[in-house]
Order: structure tokens, then C-alpha cells, then sequence
């Protein structure tokens, strides 16, 4: 199940690789990314590597889609680790021999390896169900579409002017952004004492 869904969410994602008919040169791609939400103080386009530069604009509008998509993943990870931290979880039992109880006091990674196959082949498809719906637009963001939404009814932004869209699409990149840094933080501590000295002694690591 797991193989399967992996194949079918890459193939589901290889629209986004079509050949184009020209590309834009590096001076056009970083005015491009210039205009791009996100750019804000203090670091405006952060872009050491010229990861900007690679391909075309359609190949800048999947890297966008990426990170927007490991934004939203990064602060619904963040958020469940600091309410599971705060020893909050759902009650009952998630199969026949293993509690939310359990998973809350167990390292990520160990609370991953603790769900049962059926479980993880679940989450799996969800994420494939979601990638499939996003990828498969009529007008896909490569190609001048919307970038992803959630699969879930999103909230309505149709009445919100640009000055004020472009803050909330600011602020969500943002904190995503943060969010990245976060749960990556939180694994390490968890996983490498001492590696994250700001969270040394944290007992919820």
C-alpha cells in the first residue's frame, strides 16, 4: 500500500516537470521572486544557494508550492509536539494495544515506529488524496494557477483586498518558516542530547 501510494503521488506530481516552450532568463526569475510573497525584513529574497535561478518560472512556481506545503506540515508539527509536550492528548486508544497516552510520552520518531502499518497506511493516503487533489487542477500552479490550498474548505480571502492578502500570505511563509526551524529543533533535541542547547533540560525533550 505504502509503495503504491508513493508511485501514484509521484506520478500525480510529474505535471509539474512538463517541458516548456522557453525560459526566462536569471535576471527575469529574480525579479520574479523579488514580487513573490515572503519577502520581508530583514532578509528580503534569502536565496544563498540561487535556487531561484534553476529552470523557469514554472520551476520557481513548484519550489514556492513546496515550501508552502512544508510551511503548513512545519506549524501543524510544531503545534502538535508543544501540546503533546504540554501532556495533552486524545483520550483512549489509537489500536487494540498502544494509547494516545503512550504516543505522548515517546520521542517522534519512536511514536511513529509505535503506530500500527494500518495507521501509517491511513496517513499515507491522506497525504496522497491530498496531493492528487492539488496536482490536478485545470489550471495548475505552474502554470499560472493558485498555489495548493488544504484539502479541507479553506477560508474564503475573495472579499480581502491585495494590500492585506499579501500581509496574511506574508505572515503564513513566515511562520512556516519558523516552524521548519522549530520541528527541526525539536527532533534534534529529542533524538541528540545537547544538540539544541536552548532546550537543554526541557522535559518535554
Amino acid at each position: 500500500m505504502k509503495v503504491i501510494a508513493s508511485l501514484l503521488a509521484l506520478l500525480g506530481s510529474a505535471v509539474a516537470f512538463t517541458p516548456l516552450t522557453s525560459v526566462k532568463s536569471s535576471s527575469a526569475l529574480k525579479m520574479a521572486i523579488a514580487d513573490m510573497p515572503g519577502n520581508t525584513a530583514p532578509l528580503k529574497v534569502f536565496d544563498p544557494f540561487n535556487l531561484a535561478t534553476l529552470g523557469s518560472e514554472r520551476t520557481l512556481a513548484w519550489f514556492r508550492a513546496a515550501e508552502l506545503k512544508h510551511c503548513r506540515v512545519a506549524m501543524l508539527a510544531t503545534t502538535g509536539y508543544l501540546v503533546q509536550g504540554a501532556g495533552i492528548h486524545f483520550p483512549g486508544m489509537l489500536s487494540y494495544d498502544v494509547s494516545f497516552e503512550s504516543l505522548s510520552t515517546m520521542k517522534p520518531l519512536d511514536a511513529w515506529a509505535a503506530v500500527p502499518e494500518g495507521g501509517k497506511d491511513q496517513i499515507f493516503f491522506l497525504i496522497f488524496l491530498g496531493e492528487l487533489i492539488s496536482e490536478t487542477k485545470e489550471q495548475h500552479y505552474t502554470n499560472g494557477g493558485e498555489l495548493p490550498t488544504i484539502v479541507f474548505p479553506p477560508i474564503d480571502f475573495s472579499g480581502v483586498d491585495e494590500v492585506t492578502l499579501k500581509l496574511k500570505r506574508d505572515r503564513e511563509l513566515n511562520n512556516g518558516r519558523l516552524a521548519m526551524i522549530a520541528i527541526m529543533s525539536f527532533c534534534a533535541a529529542a533524538n541528540i542530547p545537547g544538540s539544541v542547547p536552548a532546550l537543554a533540560g526541557n522535559p518535554a525533550f
